[in-house]
Order: structure tokens, then sequence, then C-alpha cells
């Protein structure tokens, strides 16, 4: 169940009862705080909430020096939230270069939310190595003249670094990938509770795509949970 804590006409939250009981042991939620989830009809003491004695009167004080965190929904930046079917319309239409660049948005989101996360490092080496490959893989074109015919041959050639680029270049983006996975699974199920859990399967073959998918859906709930709060 998840409530709401009044304090000076201000309302925060949602917070579930561990938070508002860690938030109390921390000093940044009172006991005399009014709290309210949507089930109930009245304000009532946080104290009455967790069912503990107060150290002073039950009674609504207005604090000296308020000390609370800021609500849940609002302490990270929401993620880039492009539609996974425009993420893939794109990449579609632009042979999956969109995708790269994509990635390097997603991941540069993930490093400011999660300041420890590498994806951006290995998505930044994938798209390097992927640049590589494309400059090893040349061709030329020979101008043909015969009696009244003109015609270009084109012959490519493959550098003998291409494949060894091309294998490096998968290894790499797969990393990324489950980094990312890593990633948000630690943040959405630590800083920002929302339970996600994301297939291994899926974020092999999809990657980025799948992610947004998710994202998507998370930045969805977000929103609901700032018009509920709003609206309280």
């Amino acid at each position: 169940m998840l409530y709401h804590v009044s304090r000076n006409g201000q309302n925060y939250g949602p917070y579930t009862l561990e938070d508002l009981q860690k938030y109390v042991a921390s000093g940044n939620v009172l006991l005399t705080d009014l709290a309210k989830s949507d089930d109930m009809r009245d304000w009532v003491p946080v104290a009455q909430v967790l069912g503990v004695a107060p150290s002073a009167p039950v009674a609504y004080a207005p604090p000296i020096q308020p000390g609370y965190p800021p609500p849940q929904v609002m302490a990270y930046p929401d993620a880039p939230n492009l539609s996974w079917g425009l993420v893939l319309l794109f990449a579609f239409f632009t042979c999956s270069l969109f995708m790269f660049v994509w990635n390097l948005v997603l991941a540069s989101w993930m490093k400011r939310v999660q300041p420890n996360s590498k994806a951006i490092f290995y998505y930044s080496v994938a798209t390097v190595l992927s640049v590589l490959q494309i400059g090893f893989g040349t061709h030329s074109q020979t101008h043909v003249v015969t009696p009244g015919v003109h015609w270009w041959v084109t012959n490519y050639t493959t550098h003998p670094l291409m494949n060894l680029l091309g294998l490096c270049t998968w290894i790499v983006r797969l990393i990324a990938r489950f980094t990312m996975r890593s990633d948000l699974e630690e943040h959405f199920n630590g800083p920002e509770p929302v339970g996600l859990s994301l297939s291994g399967v899926m974020t092999f073959f999809f990657g980025g795509l799948y992610f947004t998918y998710h994202l998507n859906r998370i930045n969805e709930l977000k929103r609901m949970a700032r018009y509920r709060g709003a609206a309280i």
C-alpha cells in the first residue's frame, strides 16, 4: 500500500510502509506528520500508520527545519521517451544506423541516473569498432569499354582484419546490452522500485529496442504517479 505524507500543506510521496519506517528512523519524516493512503478517508498521524507511540502528543505541528527527501517519482530524470515503435521504424529506414545513436542516448541517460554504469563505455567502443569495420571494407570500380558498350565493374575487397573486427564488435555489443540490462534492473529495483525484470533472451536479440519498450512503460507509470500525487 502506498501512502502520501502532508507537512505544512505540502504533499509528498507516494511511499511504501517500508519507506515510511526508513524515513522516520532517519528523521526525514516525523511521527507527528500526517499520512493517508487511497483507502483511507482522513489524514492520520504517521505514528498511527506505523503503530508506534509518538515521543510527543499526537498533534500536527509544523517542523522547525523540514527535512523531507524529494518525492521518489521526481528524484531522477525520466528515460528518453521515444516510442519503441518509432525506434523500430527509424532503425528500419536507416539500416540500423539509428539504433547506434539511440543506444548511446539510452546509455547516456543511464550514466546520469546511475553514475557507476559502464554501458556508455561499451556502446561507444562497439560504435567505434563498427565504423572501423566499415572502413576496412573497400571497393573499386573499373570502366570497361567495348565497341558500342560502356559499363562499370565494381570489385569488392575485404581486409584480413575485417572479420576479426566484426567478431569483436558483436562481442562488445553483447557486453553493452547485458551491462545495460543489469544497470536497469539495479536502478528500477532500488532507487526507483518498480519491480523491473528483463529477459536475457530478449536482451540478446533485441537490446535497445527491448529496453525502450520497458522504459516507455515505466515513464507512463511515473506520469500516473505524479498525476495521482497532484490530485490529492
